[in-house]
């Protein structure tokens, strides 16, 4: 079953396909099917996921269950975050603050001291470093807030991969990175030098080489991958 075609019924108590209800069960809150044909679900008794046709995937109860990513689930209990596989067992025995999303191999999370890393998918530290604020990895690069509060581009390995260092920063989309600096927002390379000299007060991710912008006065625009103008939106 192709699992894209499954959607949450309103009121999100149950799932659909196509317009009927996948299953008799009726939960407190469900979320999205995600391979392998897992969905969060919450009832009386807590937390947990289920098969297609809403039978619980294991017996543990958690707090808090989110979809599953790269057969690994993000999940909350008395002990703290961390992850499981299909089977509802532990990933690893470490627990954390918070645990995003594998995605690429990795996973950020946040220790209890407010650092912040990736973990590979055996549940060990990527690399040595930490830092205040880790995103997810797109295309093997993923955004870092450093201990000084700069951010910048790593690689898997938790290495910069180009010098930049700037006040805000995105992951790359289509060859381009939204950036900060004391000047305002604009994209960047990937070798962390800017695309071009303009600043915005606010900029989105390029879309088929335009990119919908804020100027500094609090204009709104259509500009191109060198900075340029291409239409006054008001």
């Amino acid at each position: 079953m192709q699992l894209d075609r499954i959607t949450v019924a309103p009121g999100g108590t149950h799932h659909l396909l196509e317009g009927h209800a996948l299953y008799a069960t009726r939960f407190l809150e469900v979320l999205k099917f995600h391979p392998p044909g897992l969905a969060a679900a919450r009832g009386e008794a807590g937390s947990f996921h289920i098969h297609l046709d809403g039978q619980a995937a294991y017996a543990h109860r958690f707090r808090k269950t989110f979809g599953f990513y790269e057969q690994f689930a993000a999940v909350t209990d008395e002990s703290g975050w961390f992850h499981i596989h299909p089977s509802g067992e532990a990933a690893y025995p470490e627990r954390y603050v918070w645990c995003g999303n594998y995605q690429q191999g990795r996973v950020p999370v946040r220790d209890t001291a407010g650092r912040c890393f990736h973990l590979q998918a055996d549940g060990r530290p990527a690399y040595a470093r930490t830092f205040r604020y880790a995103g997810d990895y797109r295309d093997g690069v993923a955004a870092v807030r450093d201990a000084d509060g700069l951010c910048r581009h790593i690689d898997l390995e938790g290495e910069p991969i180009h010098a930049g260092r700037f006040l805000d920063l995105d992951v790359f989309h289509k060859g381009f990175a939204r950036a900060r600096d004391a000047g305002g927002w604009f994209h960047i390379r990937p070798d962390g030098l800017p695309a071009y000299r303009t600043r915005f007060k606010e900029i989105e991710p390029f879309y088929n080489g335009v990119a919908h912008a804020r100027t500094l006065d609090d204009h709104s625009a259509l500009v191109s991958e060198s900075g340029d103008v291409l239409h006054w939106v008001w």
